[in-house]
């Protein structure tokens, strides 16, 4: 697999297998009511964050490196205050994140060094890949904070009893026998 291919399988797998999965149990352990609860007044809710990464991911992927028009209303990702319920935004992410993959699974390493300009910002398709990798997965963190601040104790991701980090969400992060998104070439942890 050469460092560009590794590099598209990597992002596939962290968006799609293992932030995705990770926001989708701290939202099945939150109740319902906190979904949209903010932290204070300058914070986000949960609700912002996951509207927030489903139009940013969209506009990056979808719509930057994959040239389809996407519709996206950044200001109003953060100013809602209620709105659909976890379970909607999580299955809108779902289905943002199936559009992004498909544009991903068509990308070469050839195509990485391309142009592509998003938010007025010139990129390559890399460096705007690169960027919403290190987005999501800022947010991701932050859900999961707030999960751990709305729902104590609800939520693990590892079992750490061998010693070992294995993940319990479902995720592989390069243990033995995974597998990289939409192929079947083991993925190791070197990246």
């Amino acid at each position: 697999m050469s460092e560009g291919e590794l590099f598209l399988a990597r992002s596939r797998y962290y968006l799609s297998g293992e932030y995705l999965p990770k926001i989708r149990k701290c939202i099945d352990a939150l109740p319902p009511d906190a979904i949209w609860r903010r932290a204070n007044e300058s914070s986000n809710s949960i609700g912002n964050l996951l509207l927030h990464l489903a139009g940013n991911v969209r506009q990056w992927i979808v719509e930057g490196i994959g040239g389809k028009a996407v519709h996206r209303d950044r200001a109003s990702e953060f100013s809602a205050r209620d709105g659909a319920s976890g379970r909607e935004l999580i299955e809108n992410l779902d289905r943002a994140l199936a559009e992004v993959d498909s544009v991903l699974a068509g990308l070469t390493s050839a195509d990485l060094t391309g142009p592509c300009v998003v938010q007025e910002r010139d990129n390559t398709v890399l460096s705007a890949i690169y960027h919403v990798v290190e987005h999501f997965a800022m947010h991701t963190g932050q859900i999961v904070l707030l999960t751990k601040t709305f729902a104590p104790d609800r939520i693990h991701f590892y079992d750490d009893s061998a010693g070992t980090a294995r993940p319990l969400w479902g995720g592989s992060e390069g243990m033995p026998g995974a597998e990289v998104a939409g192929g079947s070439a083991p993925v190791q942890n070197e990246v």
